[in-house]
């Protein structure tokens, strides 16, 4: 679903058609906004803006900017810029992680075991090896920091789409659907254990509310359209209340995603699934994340002692090492032990690039670093957001290298060894 780009008529509400096939101004920008190279570049911009202003003699100035607190004590909201950016801007990205997994779980690639097992599997393993590699670090040298083991498992759709984007032209197009599989299910398992093992207390009346809305809001967007002026107010609700349980609330983001419906209906002509993906993510491609990149990247190392560290060592090891062996060793024990097979034109060599792209961590692993750190007062903070951004730099650059060098080989007509020779022949940049 993602890898379809609106266009001018796309954006029109489920059941509307528009007169003018032209794409206004307005599309246009939101099409650019939702291009995987623009949602990559804008990250790397503000995260290149927030570690060079948190490392200017202006640094203060930045964490002064992420202190400042404001919104309802009434409501436990009262919080500082910081916390309203990991808590609120982020819910937006997943929401719109919640709506693409609903959409491949009942009409994309994940519908079909036999299609998704493969990348399912190598997503399990591009988070064991990891967090395997992270505890077999910090368990020796610092086993107070193994709560942070959940950090180098995650994986960063809009920089890993962006990377191959940008170096994999002339490779199969079914590579960055194998891709974004894999990064889909990496993003579920991580909200999962977000879920699970990053929340201390659990308010239980509201988190029952926060469901109740979520409920309510499903209902809602059901329906006709003269409801939805409902669903932001009724969505703030869940947010609200999901925040106020003590569960990480970006987990409301997930759900409310999920609620959509991912076929047709009342006679319309997609999805609502595909209509509110290509609506909300141009603004949580260009707004949402950079904005988070912006307040979770800006680490301080100049002057900063303990940087390097069991943690940054096992962070580093995890993305770097771990999520490419991960990937490969788990897919390599499915296609020798099982029937299932890689799709149409990808062989194992394409995987070594794509098992280099998962190990680019960034938002969900700087996430984690902060649920599992406090940030500001716990010395694994910095360390942790510095190994995430050096190993996410690292793997993208291996990645863009072997993307390269696989683009530069002969390809077999018969590339995932199936017996029938490869149909899907579309690359990528074609």
């Amino acid at each position: 679903m993602s890898d379809q780009q609106p266009t001018g008529s796309d954006l029109s509400p489920p059941g509307e058609s528009t007169s003018d096939t032209s794409p206004s101004r307005t599309a246009q920008l939101k099409r650019w906004a939702a291009l995987d190279t623009t949602s990559g570049a804008l990250l790397l911009t503000a995260a290149t803006i927030a570690v060079v202003w948190a490392n200017s003699p202006w640094r203060d100035s930045y964490q002064d900017l992420l202190e400042i607190e404001f919104g309802p004590a009434a409501l436990h909201l009262h919080l500082s810029l910081a916390d309203w950016i990991a808590d609120g801007m982020l819910a937006i990205f997943f929401f719109v992680v919640g709506v693409e997994l609903k959409h491949e779980f009942v009409a994309g690639t994940l519908r079909d075991f036999k299609l998704a097992g493969v990348p399912i599997v190598a997503a399990l393993g591009g988070m064991i090896v990891p967090a395997a590699c992270y505890v077999a670090v910090v368990g020796i040298g610092d086993p107070e920091a193994l709560g942070g083991w959940a950090i180098p498992t995650a994986t960063d759709i809009a920089f890993a789409l962006a990377v191959l984007a940008i170096f994999g032209r002339g490779l199969p197009v079914a590579l960055r659907t194998f891709l974004l599989t894999l990064a889909v299910v990496d993003d579920l398992l991580g909200i999962t254990v977000i879920a699970t093992f990053y929340t201390d207390t659990i308010n239980l009346p509201a988190l029952l509310g926060a469901l109740v809305a979520v409920a309510v809001f499903a209902v809602l967007v059901r329906m006709a359209r003269r409801w939805w002026l409902l669903l932001l107010p009724v969505a703030l609700t869940a947010w609200t209340l999901m925040h106020a349980s003590g569960v990480h609330a970006t987990i409301a983001g997930v759900l409310l995603g999920f609620s959509v419906p991912a076929v047709a209906m009342r006679g319309e002509r997609m999805p609502r699934t595909e209509w509110f993906d290509e609506t909300i993510r141009p603004y949580s491609a260009a707004v949402a994340l950079p904005v988070f990149a912006f307040a979770a990247a800006g680490v301080t190392v100049v002057g900063t002692s303990g940087i390097i560290q069991p943690v940054s060592i096992g962070i580093m090891l995890g993305l770097v090492v771990g999520k490419v062996v991960g990937v490969l060793a788990f897919t390599a024990l499915m296609v020798r032990f099982t029937p299932l097979r890689l799709p149409d034109s990808i062989g194992l060599r394409d995987l070594l690039p794509v098992g280099m792209l998962t190990g680019v961590g960034f938002t969900v692993a700087l996430l984690i670093a902060e649920l599992s750190f406090e940030v500001g007062s716990d010395s694994h903070a910095a360390a942790a957001k510095a190994a995430i951004l050096a190993g996410s730099v690292v793997s993208a650059a291996i990645a863009a290298v072997l993307l390269r060098w696989d683009a530069r080989q002969l390809r077999d007509p018969d590339m995932n060894r199936d017996g029938i020779p490869d149909v899907d022949r579309d690359v990528i940049g074609g």
